[in-house]
């Protein structure tokens, strides 16, 4: 398999190979589910609070007499048919509720899910010059020109400080553009590459990528 090479401009450049042993991996479907589920689970907040009767600060006292009225007998106002009344079986701040991934589990389902971005031909590279400023007109450019619009395409950098004003222009330059993501490749995840369609890694996180992907 080969990866087409890109410039800024949209141009392919040229075709890097890629070791097939990289692309030959095998993973049980549960455990790409299990994992990408456990991703979403540690993802919540269970931050989620509402109050009970014992914690509403309004008068215990019954809201008008319990006989006579002909209406329908009431304890107090806290009760949750009232306005600003408590919330019956209401979400509460729960235990910790994360769920533990084996670190090998997390890379085989990783490198699975690269490995199928580069089989189905949804990996590309792009060599990427410096940007003397940020210019969404250039990414764009490029989008159009690799056939690329108007799909969700995640862009992969390295985390080397040599490159970070390349990475800082480059990211200020898409930032705005719809349904595109920039992240380092040391921080993916599985429901990252998912979520996406498009796969575009730049040249300079080549070697990470490979890493990733089970390469030594």
């Amino acid at each position: 398999m080969k990866l087409k090479k890109y410039d800024l401009e949209g141009k392919e450049l040229e075709e890097v190979s890629v070791d097939e042993k990289l692309l030959k991996v095998s993973v049980n479907q549960q455990l790409i589910k299990d994992y990408v589920v456990a991703v979403r689970k540690n993802a919540r907040q269970w931050s989620a609070n509402t109050k009970g009767r014992s914690e509403i600060a309004l008068s215990n006292s019954k809201p008008h007499p319990q006989k006579g009225t002909g209406r329908a007998r009431q304890g107090c106002i806290k009760t949750s048919q009232y306005r600003k009344g408590a919330v019956v079986f209401g979400p509460k701040p729960k235990f910790d509720q994360h769920v533990k991934i084996n670190k090998k589990e997390r890379r085989a389902a990783i490198h699975f899910l690269l490995a199928q971005k580069v089989t189905d031909g949804n990996m590309r590279l792009l060599k990427l010059k410096e940007l003397k400023e940020p210019k969404t007109k250039s990414v764009c450019k490029f989008l159009d020109a690799a056939g690329l619009k108007d799909k969700k395409v995640l862009f992969l950098c390295d985390d080397a400080e040599k490159t970070q004003k390349e990475r800082s222009n480059f990211y200020l330059s898409m930032r705005n553009i719809p349904g595109t993501r920039f992240m380092p490749i040391g921080s993916i995840s599985g429901y990252d590459l998912m979520r996406t369609q498009e796969v575009v890694v730049i040249d300079s996180a080549q070697k990470e990528l490979m890493q990733a992907m089970g390469s030594k």
